[in-house]
């Protein structure tokens, strides 16, 4: 009986050790299949979306949002070695794969920055040459000289008569106080020899302020005859904007024709009298504006404001002339900002030889204004997200590191850098877009954790 027992307790123990042997071996089969020091060649490996790289998959395939194949994360290019910033992460990519995603390379330059402001405006006539011509005398239309708007005159041109029998009687006043003088400047008494002479100046002094022309009170004195009418003159060379009058019509002292309100100042005489005024809302009896120069008024955004100036030059091109451009100036900015636009708007003066310009053209206006010597990217180099900028800088080994920059004026196809880089700094130009998606796919990766449930994760 303890004989049999006995065999029974060594064939248990004999399986024992069977059994524990099958264990062993299934164990280090399992190690070397899972990433064990024998097994480092078949390790498991992982899979993303270059287009979407947060997507994970642990077998070759395509991605089920964008439909592009998987590609192999490749283990030697995650590891960061340098340090990046918040949500993004240095990263290595291999030469190859540099050349597969299009990575193009270039250098933070200082260079000299010219910004190009453009605008569109509209022309007008310069409000300083603009001319209203009324009277100071009330009358009758005699006689048009000028007789359509949109004429051509000379400054001295005459324009109209008026006959006023107010100032023809003025004028006999004068020719009577010149007799008056003649006969008591022989008297012997001082008293009666000064009153004479006032008599003959007040007269005269009446004339002049009527804006009568010397010359016409010389002619008056010597040829001893009144002159029946009145002739204005142009007061500026140019052409006539507005015609309120006609042959026949009465006008009134400061004003025009009946019916109509006063002007803007009084004219009258040889040469009329006149006041800078705006093209609408004439109500004199002509207006003249010269054209030898115009303005331009045209909006400057708000960002625009610090680099624009009184004095600076401006060139003007419309397309009525395509090859030809107009020189000109800033000659004045508003006070005050459009509130709808968050424009202002500035004030250009041009020359207008030919009188090419014509108001109420569309003009485009351009102003270059030079920043100076400035650190430069180029425009390609940038990632905006609208809160941030951020410019890749190529390191050794194959490292890219993200960094955050501060730019400042945006001049054609380059960014003035303020702060996050430094002049002969190797950066990313191309391709930053993909470094970009390879950044954030290892700063997703690291703050994951090393568990990754088996399968896709998203």
């Amino acid at each position: 009986m303890a004989t049999r027992r006995s065999k029974a307790l060594l064939i248990v123990g004999a399986l024992i050790l069977v059994l524990v042997a099958a264990g062993v071996g299934f164990l280090a089969g399992r190690s070397t299949t899972d990433g064990g020091p024998a097994g480092v060649a078949e390790q498991a490996q992982r899979y993303h979306c270059p287009m979407h790289p947060t997507y994970i998959s642990d077998e070759p395939g395509e991605c089920p949002i964008c439909g592009m194949d998987f590609v192999l994360i490749e283990e030697e290019e995650g590891a960061e070695k340098v340090e990046g910033i918040p949500g993004l992460a240095a990263v290595k990519i291999s030469a190859r794969k540099q050349q597969l995603i299009g990575v193009r390379k270039g250098r933070v330059e200082r260079k000299d920055l010219t910004k190009v402001i453009r605008t569109v405006g509209i022309v007008e006539p310069d409000e300083t040459r603009i001319y209203d011509v009324t009277t100071k005398i009330s009358g009758w239309i005699e006689k048009l000289y000028v007789d359509a708007t949109g004429e051509f005159v000379k400054q001295g041109q005459p324009l109209l008569t008026i006959y006023s029998p107010e100032v023809v009687a003025t004028q006999r006043d004068y020719l009577l106080a010149l007799k008056a003088r003649d006969r008591l400047t022989r008297s012997r008494f001082p008293e009666v020899s000064n009153a004479g002479e006032s008599l003959a100046d007040a007269a005269r002094e009446r004339l002049e302020l009527w804006d009568i022309p010397q010359s016409e009170i010389e002619k008056i004195r010597r040829t001893g005859k009144t002159m029946k009418t009145v002739t204005l003159r142009a007061p500026s060379t140019g052409y006539v904007l507005a015609k309120n009058v006609f042959e026949g019509m009465r006008v009134t002292a400061g004003g025009g024709g009946s019916g109509m309100g006063a002007g803007s100042t009084g004219a009258m005489g040889g040469m009329a009298s006149t006041s800078a005024a705006g093209v609408s809302g004439s109500r004199g009896l002509y207006r003249v504006a010269d054209l030898s120069r115009v303005w331009v008024q045209a909006d400057v955004y708000e960002y625009e404001l610090p680099l624009v100036e009184v004095g600076q030059l401006a060139t003007l091109t419309v397309e009525s002339y395509p090859n030809e451009t107009f020189s000109g100036k800033v000659s004045y900015l508003y006070p005050y900002m459009e509130t709808r636009t968050r424009t202002m708007k500035a004030r250009f003066e041009f020359s207008n030889p030919g009188v090419k310009l014509k108001p109420g053209m569309y003009a485009n206006v351009e102003l270059k204004v030079p920043l100076g010597e400035k650190l430069a990217v180029p425009e390609e180099a940038v990632l905006d997200s609208g809160t941030r900028q951020v410019v890749f800088r190529v390191l050794e080994d194959g490292y890219f590191q993200p960094r955050d920059v501060k730019l400042g004026m945006k001049v054609d196809d380059s960014y003035e850098v303020i702060a996050g880089l430094a002049e002969g700094d190797e950066i990313v130009v191309s391709g930053n877009f993909m470094i970009d998606s390879e950044s954030r796919l290892k700063a997703a990766l690291s703050g994951m954790g090393e568990a990754m449930p088996a399968g896709h994760q998203h």
